[in-house]
């Protein structure tokens, strides 16, 4: 056949030839064989063959560009959480912090746009893994970072060579029945877009190319399912009918089109065995800019975004509330009510908590349902209003309820009917249908809005049911704080290994905890007005009796549980993430009374609350707490995603902080000097732990004010950050005029040789300072010869990092005339240097005079 066409089209002569090789050269999907030999060829088609168009009848193009529109229109809006109105992605999308992290949870460092997660020379820690895992809490803007890249490959401005996208929401595999089984074609082009011709051929083709293909999983940890596979062999055939959930798994473990890229999102703690992750990605949320530059998205109007800009800074509870993009949104929508509710053009500074937000949005879809006479406003008080709605309240609360139950996120037809939910429920839009759902008929299929929305209308439900006793109220509460003994399965679920006694490995908890959490909002003193128009007022005397009982015993359990230490001056208190959920719960009480208590049950002066995931709003549940400690107090903020507003609820605290860490915590120059104009206030601060934050020469200015002004400062970390040759010598200066202070960490600013001669001369015989690092300051020679003379006239100075630097051999000179000298220095660190044997002469000579260093 090949031969007759040849030979066909050979008889039509040159331009019919030059044409048919054009043909060959556009039409890449079906002759992808050729294309080597026509790169070879050097083929370049005249100008007269490049007018004559070319009619893409290919099956794999044309699926291609079938994909390509559907993903584009189905990416194009985000609809609203009124379900009222949809709203363009590009006009809504801001960007996230994305933080590239090892298996180990250290910083690789950050990246601004989605694109970036695909560039394997930054963030690459396996290089055999095919997955990137995005992982962050509920609400912090996974699902619409993949909404993102879904609409960037459908603009062709993703370009990692994807021809293929395939997207799955993880709970869809919840629908499907244990004696399901369908094939891979099945799943990609039934649950995705399906090929209007020959999808074999397009299937044959993804097989032949996997590495064209990209899908994106949202939300692993949202799977739930008794099906137990345990028995069943790994299967990687293509062509094999076999239940979805092996399907899945086999694609994440590269069994299935190995080659393919992948991004899988989750909830913070659910863990992903480490072999199949290429990439480990921490969504933290808005930074400060992010949330001013989502705040001129959403609002046009210059004067309104500036009114809505002013009260988030006079409001920080709730300004810290906004680095979490789901809450932002939220708030945002419900800003003018909120206007309403205060009957003032600004919200004032008071606490915010997350029932107050949820609330305050339940309120708003509920008014936009109420009628109401011509040109008249809604005038309802929110009591009045959620009482004219309490039925759907109860109906929405008990199908929330059955589903968390079980952790189930989706719910049939017939599941919605039996709690009695009518249309004119639905229509309040806090229930979406949703699309591609199989198991489940012609049914329609539903699920909240959000993951947290669930756990709200669950605690309501749990409140406003007469009929719920004391151990059904805090069910969710042992859920939460069950532990899991048994080994983590390779992807977490649970039939991927013979499930062991002790639970379902695969669960993730926060929606627990945000149950929890809202329950404690819910039976709040301040919610009781509310309340009381809903359930009888016995009845949440009842239950906040059973609460406020159970979270005092629980709250002494846990912390005569956590790991504790001596310290000078200090007791420690080492804590786990769970603990920042008890703070929280705590803080939605709004109760002095139980604040208090948990203070005082802590029996701790400092607090260790490092790797807990903490954020800027918890903040304000930590000062709730912290503030009752009568001693002074030392606090351990490092690696959390505190920021600048988190600085800000932290207030209440300055008073009694004498240690203070927030390392590695996107801190900027203004949550610096907010740090500078509260601990001059009180005078004791002893420590100051800024180390990897966003601190430029502006904010080392506010520290060396801070190291002058007050006597107490001994010990000062602040490297890693963007300090450079001017906010250098600021804090030399001011350690100069110090005397007490002890140690002071420079590491990986660029201070340079100016900022190194400032140090010199504080270093001058200063009396007290005993540890100095200025590595990797891009010091040379020059800076390095002053800080080696410097040293000649210095008694105190034990330890001196220049590692990472660019002295040389004359520097090395000059260091050992120093050692000849100075007989009280230590450890000296000169590695990475550019220093040759030539120096290392001149030390080791001078090494023969000095008896006492241990280490150069």
């Amino acid at each position: 056949q090949v031969r007759k066409i040849l030979d066909l089209v050979q008889s039509k002569g040159e331009e019919v030839s030059e044409y048919f090789i054009y043909v060959l050269q556009k039409v890449t999907d079906a002759y992808y064989e050729l294309q080597p030999w026509l790169d070879e060829i050097g083929y370049q088609p005249s100008e007269n063959i490049l007018s004559k168009p070319v009619e893409n009848t290919d099956p794999v193009s044309r699926y291609y560009q079938k994909l390509r529109y559907e993903l584009g229109r189905d990416s194009k809006f985000v609809m609203s959480y009124a379900q009222r109105e949809e709203m363009l992605l590009e006009e809504i999308y801001s960007n996230n912090i994305m933080e590239l992290l090892t298996f180990t949870n250290e910083s690789l460092g950050k990246v601004s746009q989605p694109e970036a997660l695909f560039d394997d020379t930054v963030g690459l820690i396996n290089e055999d893994g095919e997955t990137i895992y995005v992982y962050g809490d509920a609400g912090i803007g996974k699902s619409i970072l993949l909404q993102k890249i879904q609409s960037l490959w459908a603009k062709q401005d993703l370009d990692i060579g994807a021809k293929f996208f395939f997207r799955f929401r993880c709970r869809m595999f919840s629908c499907f029945k244990e004696n399901e089984a369908i094939c891979l074609k099945d799943l990609l082009f039934k649950y995705n877009c399906y090929p209007d011709q020959d999808p074999a051929e397009v299937f044959h083709h993804i097989l032949h190319f996997p590495h064209t293909v990209l899908f994106t999983f949202d939300g692993f940890d949202e799977i739930y399912s008794n099906f137990d596979l345990s028995s069943v062999p790994e299967m990687c055939s293509p062509n094999e009918p076999i239940h979805p959930l092996v399907l899945l798994v086999n694609l994440l473990r590269g069994k299935l089109l190995k080659g393919s890229k992948k991004i899988l999102t989750a909830r913070t703690g659910t863990e992903i065995q480490r072999n199949i992750i290429r990439k480990k990605v921490l969504l933290r949320g808005f930074s400060s800019s992010n949330l001013k530059e989502y705040t001129a998205m959403f609002f046009k109007d210059e004067g309104q975004r500036t009114l809505v800009l002013n009260q988030l800074e006079a409001n920080p509870s709730l300004c810290s509330l906004c680095s979490v993009p789901l809450f932002c949104w939220i708030i945002f929508k419900c800003y003018e009510h909120f206007h309403s509710m205060f009957d003032s053009h600004e919200i004032p500074d008071c606490s915010v908590t997350l029932t107050d937000v949820f609330l305050v949005m339940v309120e708003v879809h509920l008014s936009r349902s109420l009628k109401t006479g011509l040109l008249k406003n809604n005038t309802r008080s929110q009591a009045e209003t959620f009482r004219s709605r309490k039925e759907s309240l109860l109906a929405l609360g008990e199908i929330a309820y059955k589903g968390m139950e079980n952790s189930l996120f989706v719910f049939e037809q017939e599941e919605v009917s039996a709690v009695n939910i009518s249309e004119e429920d639905l229509q309040l839009g806090f229930l979406r249908t949703v699309q591609g759902y199989s198991g489940c008929d012609d049914q329609s299929i539903y699920e909240f809005l959000h993951l947290t929305l669930q756990s709200f209308f669950t605690a309501l439900f749990l409140v406003i049911e007469e009929k719920v006793g004391s151990k059904q109220l805090l069910k969710f509460f042992n859920e939460s704080s069950s532990t899991n003994t048994t080994q983590p399965t390779c992807l977490r679920i649970p039939w991927l290994r013979k499930q062991l006694a002790g639970g379902d490995p695969f669960r993730n908890n926060e929606h627990f905890h945000f149950t929890n959490l809202f329950l404690c909002g819910l039976l709040s003193r301040s919610r009781q007005k509310l309340l009381r128009h809903l359930v009888l007022p016995s009845v949440i005397k009842r239950k906040r009796k059973t609460l406020f009982t159970y979270l005092g015993e629980s709250m002494k359990s846990h912390l005569k549980n956590l790991t504790r230490a001596r310290l000078p001056n200090y007791y420690q208190l080492q804590v786990q993430p769970n603990f920042v959920w008890m703070l929280r719960c705590l803080y939605e009480t709004q109760s002095e009374k139980v604040g208090k208590l948990a203070a005082k049950c802590m029996r701790a002066n400092y607090v260790k609350l490092t790797y807990c995931n903490a954020y800027s709003a918890d903040c304000s549940a930590i000062s709730f707490v912290m503030h009752h400690v009568q001693k002074r107090l030392g606090l351990d903020l490092d690696n959390n995603n505190i920021n600048d507003y988190g600085v800000k609820q932290l207030l209440p605290c300055f008073s009694k902080l004498a240690v203070i860490r927030l390392s590695v915590n996107q801190i900027t120059d203004h949550g610096v000097r907010i740090l500078y104009e509260e601990l001059s206030k009180y005078q004791i601060v002893t420590f100051l732990g800024l180390y990897n934050n966003q601190i430029t020469d502006v904010g080392a200015k506010y520290v060396a004010k801070l190291i002058e002004e007050c006597s107490s400062l001994q010990y000062v970390k602040i490297g890693a950050n963007k300090i450079t040759t001017e906010g250098g010598k600021c804090l030399a200066q001011a350690i100069q005029k110090n005397k007490m202070m002890f140690e002071i960490g420079m590491w990986g600013n660029r201070v340079g040789d100016e900022g190194a001669k400032a140090f010199a001369e504080a270093l001058r015989n200063h009396p007290r300072l005993t540890n100095v690092s200025l590595a990797f300051n891009g010091i040379t020679s020059e800076g390095g010869r002053s800080i080696a003379e410097a040293m000649q006239h210095n008694d105190s100075v034990r330890i001196f990092w220049l590692t990472k630097n660019d002295l040389d051999d004359e520097a090395a000179m000059s260091f050992a005339e120093m050692l000849k000298v100075n007989k009280k220095l230590v450890h000296l660190w000169l590695i990475q240097n550019q220093i040759t044997a030539k120096g290392a002469k001149y030390l080791s000579e001078a090494l023969k005079e000095n008896t006492a260093i241990k280490e150069v």
